[in-house]
């Protein structure tokens, strides 16, 4: 599932790089940190990859 917006995959980033232990837990915040706790490494990779060319910066939910 590709990220909708550049807002999510930061957040993603942030997430599969502390599942990954380049960065502590601690640092993470918000949907990040929600992120971390609830999927995988490869759905964090999906996200985190998609291109952001046209993407928005954040989408109302």
């Amino acid at each position: 599932m590709p990220a909708k917006s550049k807002a999510q995959q930061k957040a993603a980033g942030a997430a599969l790089s502390a599942k990954r232990g380049d960065t502590k837990k601690s640092e993470l915040k918000g949907a990040s940190r929600d992120m971390y706790e609830s999927m995988s490494e490869n759905q964090l990779e999906d996200f985190a990859h998609t291109k952001h060319k046209g993407k928005p910066e954040h989408v109302d939910r």
